[in-house]
């Protein structure tokens, strides 16, 4: 600690001694709240909302409705807001992240900023892990919010159009942080601005945040549509990696490390990736060629068969890289990727790049078709959106340098309500698997024996399956949880602190729920209240029996030493870690917590192993003896911090291409948007028009030029064949000698405007200006699609620049730009040219071809080509003649001609050239 913190205080320190004095400026009101009446106290809402109309800030009314806040939950939920919960509110309406422990009451602290923030009429975001919590907390603090007067909304995935606007019609909105990301997209591609389901970003609290904004951000939300489909090849390619071999040892250039085992590819589990070495190479050809996949003597890097090598690096990983009950489970005939950090199994998810394709050929599952990017976000750039964001959970502070560079939130530590009793014990290493699951299972049976309750934390599936095994031959009754169904899981976990009570449970499962020492009784208590065959009298005696056999239980549970903690192995992240001990020694319980590691765990082998193998051996350690010193502690920490630092380098990476889109996918939304609100297009079309013309007439006539450099004939040309403009721009020079660029630019808009005025005349301005408007949409739409493939493409190589000695953010940020520059022409050219080309049927026409259609169709009609009659009318050309002599050439009614096709007459000249002259 620095000589200047000690005298000042930390930063984090000043912070809560500032609020402090707001908080006893608050309990300073809760006399005089207590008198006022149910009806009294909920007029308070009213009036602030008024306040806040007439101008007041919300920082102004912070004290009244915070006490306002807390009395009212007095009442409705029978919960008094704690002086700590008060402060964490104010860390959170001032837009930081709170951090507070597990079971110091998060879910009711949020209720302070958010019905404040509420007040402004502007809405609230409420943002959760899950569609069960989202809906849990609506439902169990949205009673406070209607008594003092304000509407909660449940966003859920399955949710109609309507019910989501109703929900975020609400003061108050809970929903998932894909959901709110998802709308935010789907909004961006409606066609009416009636569709859209969300108001303005106005003010978020992120529940976990750590999770959503930095476990969750490593992947970007994507909206897609069907592209083309490669389901053949997916499973031919699968067959490739079964016919290849691990490599194993590596050969470096100094020849100091050496190949152990030869093989066709090598794999590196720091960075996640497979590479194919030069035997490897051959060998897949080789495979590839005798399965008709690659032509005989070519190449797998050839530019024709580059998606090979695509297919097969997926196809490798998915074999080599992803295991089935840790990585993916099989359910339903799917492939349902396993969230790593929460392992709970994320529907509707899918790898990206053809892995996903790669691991369902694995698995010999039904392959799903590719998907074409429509639409995508990252979470980060979308939660910097909103006005205002602030978030709560109990493990941010190792994230805190992440949170200020990305977010700009800062994170403020927020001390327990009580001090905590938990008791963290050393790590125990272990030279082998068994080893070290033996040693846990003689802990958990102590405990058992002693009646104290344990959670044993895995960090995946595979793992806690294979505990539950060891434990039901050692005949101990269990609970398992592993990424099922959030509610009975949110069960177990509430009843997981119940003497003797087993609960194995994968990372985090069951957050946002608390483990309470002799199990939760008010769940059993409302149960009994809700029962209505039951009188008052016997519902009273019920619950004050539950409540009597609990204490027992409590002070039972309270003297064999509180929750125990057992860890099967550290997580990459120390935060899962932290939210796992976390669990235990909630509001001053008593509590212990204890990681078991073996050299074979993945963290430690591919960190820290051979060193700490080197330890033992020195050491000459016996079978069965684990080493539990602070400096292996330590060696496991640094590992943590590297791999922590390597996924903080990912996600800045992730953002900082995705920075780019986000500023074009701004600018894309915002016109969009525009549109959609604008009653009258016409403004915007001319300006759009005089544009187009303007570059069309300086092509041929260019700025301050002489006469003689002017193509008059070819604008001309240019304005007849492709814009259906007659215009005798070189007579009208011939006629007049003193006509300038100036003045031919001014005809040519007069023209353009006169076409375009005799269209808006026919079908009414309404009408018209809904037409630009949806074909403008359309071209945005379809543009931007293609525009964000371009930018995959342009991402996946950019990094090859690298070699010329060029920034390859630079590139890519320079040639984003220049991609989305010509994007933009393009839709200003496709909107302009459909616009002014379009043909306008009367009523009439529209009738006389639908009669037409519903003639019956002559068969073999000929065409007879009369001399070349420059006075006949297209029509009367174009129309079927009477039956011709057999030697003319035969050709098919109602034929749709390019201008560069033989003209159907049978002249032999091209059809621009002879009739297309006049059609």
């Amino acid at each position: 600690m620095s000589f200047l913190t000690k005298i000042f205080g930390s930063r984090n320190q000043r912070l809560l001694k500032q609020y402090q004095k707001t908080v006893r400026e608050i309990n300073a009101l809760e006399p005089q709240l207590e008198t006022l009446s149910d009806e009294a106290l909920q007029a308070k809402t009213a009036e602030f909302k008024a306040r806040v109309a007439e101008g007041a800030t919300l920082d102004s009314i912070l004290v009244e409705a915070f006490a306002v806040c807390r009395e009212a939950s007095k009442r409705v939920l029978k919960m008094r807001h704690f002086d700590v919960q008060m402060i964490g509110g104010m860390v959170l309406h001032y837009g930081k992240i709170a951090e507070m422990g597990t079971g110091e009451g998060k879910t009711l602290m949020g209720t302070l900023p958010i019905y404040l923030n509420a007040l402004s009429g502007k809405g609230v975001h409420v943002v959760t892990v899950n569609d069960y919590l989202a809906q849990r907390d609506a439902e169990w603090m949205g009673q406070l919010y209607s008594w003092l007067g304000l509407s909660t909304g449940i966003n859920l995935s399955q949710l109609d159009h309507d019910a989501k606007q109703v929900a975020y019609g609400s003061d108050i909105t809970y929903g998932t942080n894909n959901e709110f990301g998802f709308d935010y997209l789907r909004d961006n591609m409606v066609f009416e601005a009636k569709d859209r389901v969300q108001r303005g970003l106005n003010f978020a609290v992120v529940d976990e945040v750590d999770s959503i904004l930095i476990d969750e951000a490593r992947t970007p939300l994507i909206i897609s549509g069907q592209a083309e489909n490669h389901t053949e090849l997916y499973y031919k390619i699968n067959e490739v990696p079964k016919m290849l071999t691990l490599q194993i040892g590596e050969e470096t250039p100094d020849g100091s490390g050496k190949i152990e085992v030869p093989g066709d590819y090598t794999k590196d589990e720091k960075a996640h990736q497979v590479l194919l070495t030069e035997a490897g190479h051959d060998k897949a050809e080789k495979i590839l060629t005798q399965m008709g996949l690659l032509p005989e003597g070519a190449s797998l890097y050839d530019a024709a068969h580059i998606t090979l090598i695509h297919h097969l690096y997926a196809a490798l990983r998915a074999h080599a890289l992803y295991f089935k009950d840790q990585h993916y489970v099989v359910l339903n005939d799917e492939i349902v990727i396993v969230d790593e950090f929460t392992g709970r199994m994320m529907t509707g998810r899918r790898w990206s790049d053809g892995l996903h394709q790669a691991v369902e050929a694995k698995e010999g599952v039904r392959i799903q078709n590719e998907n074409q990017t429509l639409a995508s976000i990252t979470f980060q750039n979308y939660f910097r959106m909103y006005t205002r964001l602030s978030g709560m959970t109990g493990t941010a502070d190792t994230e805190a340098y992440e949170f200020q560079e990305i977010y700009g939130l800062e994170t403020v530590v927020i001390p327990p309500n009580r001090p905590s009793q938990r008791k963290d014990r050393q790590d125990q290493v272990y030279k082998s698997a068994e080893e070290k699951y033996g040693a846990m299972l003689k802990d958990i049976q102590d405990c058992y024996e002693r009646g104290q309750p344990v959670l044993v934390g895995t960090t995946s599936i595979e793992n806690s399956e294979l505990l539950s095994g060891i434990l039901t031959k050692a005949k101990l009754p269990h609970n398992v949880l592993n990424a099922k169904q959030h509610a009975r899981e949110a069960e177990i976990i509430a009843q997981a602190g119940r003497p003797q009570a087993i609960t194995i449970a994968t990372n985090m499962a069951g957050r946002g729920t608390d483990i309470v020492l002799g199990g939760n009784v008010a769940k059993q208590v409302q149960l009994i209240e809700a029962n209505d065959a039951l009188t008052e009298v016997d519902k009273a005696a019920q619950s004050q029996k539950l409540r009597d056999e609990w204490n027992s239980l409590h002070e039972h549970v309270v003297k064999a030493g509180g929750l125990h903690i057992i860890g099967t192995e550290r997580h990459e992240s120390r935060r899962v870690d932290n939210q796992l001990r976390g669990r235990s020694g909630r509001q001053g319980d008593p509590g212990s917590s204890r990681f078991y590691l073996s050299l074979d765990d993945q963290l430690l082998r591919i960190f820290a192993g051979d060193r700490v193998r080197a330890i033992m051996d020195r050491l000459k350690m016996p079978e069965g003896e684990p080493i539990e010193a602070g400096i292996v502690s330590r060696s496991i920490e640094s590992a943590q911090r590297k791999v922590e630092a390597r996924n903080f380098d990912i996600r800045k990476q992730l953002l900082e291409y995705d920075d780019v889109a986000n500023d074009q996918r701004k600018v894309i939304y915002q016109q969009r948007n525009e549109l959609l609100e604008a009653h009258d297009m016409t403004e915007l079309m001319s300006s759009l028009r005089h544009g187009m013309f303007a570059d069309i007439v300086h092509a041929h006539v260019p700025l301050e030029s002489v006469e003689e450099q002017w193509d008059l004939p070819g604008l001309e040309a240019v304005l007849s064949a492709e814009w259906a403009i007659d215009l005798l721009l070189v007579k009208m020079a011939a006629s007049e000698p003193s006509l300038t660029g100036e003045d031919i630019l001014d005809r040519v808009h007069q023209a353009v405007n006169q076409a375009y005025d005799a269209k808006v005349a026919i079908v009414g301005k309404e009408s018209f200006a809904g037409f630009e408007r949806s074909v403008m949409l359309q071209s945005i739409d379809t543009h931007w699609r293609e525009h964000l493939a371009a930018l995959d493409h342009l991402r996946q190589g950019i990094h090859l620049r690298g070699y010329a000695q060029k920034n390859p953010k630079q590139e890519y940020k320079r040639e984003a730009f220049e991609l989305f520059a010509q994007m933009l022409d393009m839709i200003k050219n496709d909107v302009v040219r459909t616009v002014v080309t379009v043909r306008i049927q009367s009523r009439e026409e529209i009738e006389a071809v639908e009669e037409q259609m519903a003639l019956p169709q002559v068969e073999n009609v000929h065409f007879q080509h009369a001399d070349f009659d420059a006075s006949a009318s297209p029509e009367e050309i174009m129309a079927p003649a009477a039956f011709a002599a057999d030697d003319q050439p035969e050709l098919s009614y109602a034929l749709k001609v390019g201008r560069n096709d033989p003209c159907p007459c049978g002249s032999g000249k091209k059809f621009k050239q002879c009739h297309g002259k006049l059609a």
